[in-house]
């Protein structure tokens, strides 16, 4: 989860909250063309970044450069197959691969390579637990209708705060209380008897997550069958953890000053 500060300072309107709204509108278009699943690892990792690094240079080339690292990242947990120059000619720009590496290395050491972010989605199958259904098609549609509250609940700073179960948890609750109302009662006991949740951060967790959910009921995706876990975590990969061990901050003034150099060398080709 991002920094306790990090989420204050945007809910306080800090310079941040322009900056991630600009990343957030770059990650989602740039990954449009892969599955849903994608963009809020990205995101998520964008976030938690941030929490580390909070003076980010407000440049529109750097924070596009930030957006194409999350991604590529991402691309990789979820072992896919995939082009960063394409990435790159898709959103109108270009940089060298080896100013996007460093990038990459910075936002891997900023989160300490803990790359396996647990997400909501990790939990959906456990609080459904809590409904007993019979039918597959009422669970299946409590799922896909989770699922698009969750990815629409990411935009919204306000849900930042509370942990991935609980917001898993009251997608589900929204979930009923559109698609199964007169059971909704009941699954509300249900899950706020579970002794790992908060009640206090659901009921509240609840009560945002409905404007969010109630912001438009159009499907935002078309909710695939996948796994609902990320990949599979690359904390062992210390050989490379060590490239990082020096001062970020240096790294990131020479990263920005090629990065730099090279989004004014093809400026001038224009």
């Amino acid at each position: 989860m991002p920094s306790k500060t990090y989420i204050q300072s945007l809910n306080s309107g800090d310079f941040r909250l322009s900056i991630r709204c600009e990343i957030v509108s770059w990650i989602v278009y740039l990954s449009r063309n892969f599955d849903s699943y994608l963009s809020y690892l990205a995101i998520n990792y964008m976030d938690r970044f941030l929490s580390v690094h909070s003076k980010l240079d407000n440049k529109p080339w750097i924070l596009k450069l930030v957006a194409i690292a999350c991604i590529s990242i991402a691309l990789k947990m979820r072992k896919t197959e995939f082009s960063v120059s394409d990435l790159m000619q898709d959103g109108g720009f270009i940089f060298d691969s080896v100013t996007i590496g460093r990038i990459e290395m910075l936002i891997l050491g900023a989160l300490d390579w803990r790359m396996r972010s647990a997400n909501p989605f990790c939990f959906v199958n456990y609080f459904i637990s809590f409904f007993k259904f019979n039918d597959k098609p009422s669970i299946q549609a409590l799922k896909n209708r989770a699922t698009e509250i969750i990815f629409k609940a990411q935009h919204d700073i306000k849900l930042l705060e509370f942990k991935p179960s609980v917001i898993s948890a009251s997608a589900l609750l929204c979930s009923v209380s559109e698609l199964f109302p007169i059971q909704f009662p009941s699954f509300r006991n249900a899950i706020c008897s579970c002794s790992y949740v908060n009640k206090e951060d659901l009921l509240q967790c609840y009560d945002l997550i409905q404007d969010v959910a109630m912001d438009g009921y159009d499907s935002v995706m078309a909710v695939a069958a996948s796994s609902s876990c990320t990949p599979a975590n690359v904390l062992d990969l210390h050989c490379f953890s060590s490239s990082i061990s020096g001062s970020q901050s240096n790294q990131m003034a020479e990263t920005e000053n090629n990065a730099g150099q090279n989004q004014k060398h093809m400026e001038s080709k224009d």
